[in-house]
């Protein structure tokens, strides 16, 4: 059986276990702050039935660790406690745009300035990253 083509591209976010999860959170929480028992009551709701509330907030932990997650302010919760509210930052949004369109349609409408940018962005994860994969090899 011939392999589904994606347009769009596969970050690591979007990949391994329970990677469509991910994807579910992120769009949710792109759409406004919630907190995790309303995420997971969403979840349920898009037909992850046996999604357990841990699961879920194990996640979203993890994304926020990681930093397509931030806390956007705190709200009341029925038994009167004040519980975190999450909302997907900038770099989520890229994700999740990055995963529906390809690179190819990216650079057919960046212009030069955007793509200076990207140059920049590109030579500083490179130096970063350069002394990590030194390490590896030893």
């Amino acid at each position: 059986m011939a392999e589904k083509e994606s347009k769009g591209t596969e970050l690591e976010v979007f990949k391994g276990k329970k990677a469509d999860l991910t994807h579910a959170i992120l769009q949710i929480l792109s759409n406004e702050a919630l907190v995790k028992y309303d995420v997971h009551k969403r979840i349920l709701g898009q037909g992850f039935k046996d999604t357990h509330y841990g699961t879920v907030k194990k996640k979203i932990k993890i994304l926020e660790e990681t930093g397509y997650l931030e806390q956007a302010g705190v709200r009341k919760t029925q038994p009167g406690n004040e519980s975190i509210l999450y909302q997907a930052t900038f770099k989520a949004l890229a994700a999740l745009k990055l995963k529906t369109i390809g690179l190819d349609d990216l650079f057919r409408q960046m212009d030069e300035e955007t793509a200076s940018d990207l140059l920049a962005l590109l030579a500083q994860t490179k130096t970063q990253h350069q002394p990590e994969s030194k390490a590896k090899r030893k």
